[in-house]
């Protein structure tokens, strides 16, 4: 078959044939009787093999090597190609999401789209400096899609950038609350705590909603910096999560705090110094987590934990009946 043939029944170009034919890839084995080159039924076949091989991403001279050495190995060459194919598509991700980013925050012209793609890129800058100056300028230059922030706060190990994040993202109105509601169940518990502490500082009322379902989240560090972040807005369902802070000894003086700012809610009041008084009772708790539940009960006002207090005052436990009765004096003082 000669060579117009072979192009037009294989899909394959002349040209391309006498390329193949010039690295020796294949080389027709006959003639006709007027000495043109004519390629044999085993040529095709080998012709139809090259392009299967190259439709899998082959260079020309690794599909030379496949075809002819005898010791070839296919595992090696797919494992590899395999990774190149992978390292391509992360890639082209990456692209396809930074041009998504870019186009979410609609620049009104190139010098938009430049620093958009400029602080972007200082975002994932390696120096800490340069990615937290990126997340304070992102609020007052051209705007960092909300996606970029979230996941870059949710990525970020440096505590001064992680605040600069924060700020960002609390800034932008709420706008990546989903994102930092996939945060919240993520499976690494770093990126779970990352996400809380953001929810925590946007004011809108759909992250007090997020935080409250925050509170039955299997990771008892999201529990109880949801709880902290929900106590300072005044939402009574913290006060369990509050509570066993402070018996547990987990930032217990800032959930005792926490617990002060609710109970000057007359409401909450009794209600807070209640459930301390059970937990006193608790045969459970050992003698330093009574002393730290006593010592909760000072900056909560009313009856229900001024009687506590000179009940506990007379307590079989010597450091906890001194703890009491120091602090119901200085209330009867007040």
């Amino acid at each position: 078959m000669l060579i117009g043939d072979v192009a037009r029944r294989s899909g394959v170009s002349a040209r391309m044939l006498r390329h193949y034919d010039s690295l020796g890839l294949v080389r027709p084995t006959g003639r006709t009787d007027a000495g043109y080159r004519e390629y044999s039924t085993e040529d095709i076949r080998r012709i139809f093999h090259i392009e299967s091989l190259r439709s899998l991403g082959l260079s020309l001279r690794e599909v030379g090597r496949a075809l002819d050495d005898p010791g070839f190995t296919p595992s090696e060459l797919v494992d590899d190609l395999i990774r190149q194919t992978r390292e391509r598509i992360a890639a082209e991700t990456e692209l396809l999401t930074r041009l998504g980013r870019i186009g979410a925050a609609e620049p009104a012209g190139w010098e938009d789209v430049l620093q958009t793609v400029a602080l972007l890129q200082a975002l994932g800058s390696k120096s800490a400096g340069t990615r937290q100056r990126a997340a304070l300028s992102s609020v007052d230059e051209v705007p960092v899609p909300v996606e970029a922030l979230v996941e870059a706060a949710l990525s970020e190990t440096d505590p001064n950038v992680a605040g600069a994040l924060r700020w960002a993202l609390a800034q932008s109105g709420g706008g990546g609350l989903a994102l930092l509601a996939e945060g919240l169940g993520s499976p690494a518990a770093e990126v779970r705590q990352r996400a809380v502490q953001c929810v925590a500082e946007i004011p809108e009322g759909a992250a007090t909603a997020l935080l409250r379902d925050a509170l039955a989240n299997p990771d008892i560090v999201v529990r109880r910096y949801a709880a902290l972040a929900l106590g300072a807005r005044g939402v009574a369902d913290a006060v369990p999560t509050l509570v066993g802070m402070i018996v547990e000894e987990a930032n217990d003086v800032d959930a005792a705090d926490a617990l002060s700012a609710l109970a000057s809610r007359p409401a909450l009041a009794d209600q807070i110094a209640g459930r301390l008084v059970d937990r006193l009772a608790d045969g459970t708790v050992d003698s330093s987590a009574r002393r730290r539940l006593t010592q909760a009960l000072a900056d909560i006002p009313g009856t229900t934990a001024s009687r506590a207090l000179a009940d506990l005052s007379h307590d079989d436990d010597r450091a906890v009946a001194l703890t009491a009765a120091y602090i119901l004096g200085i209330r009867e003082a007040r």
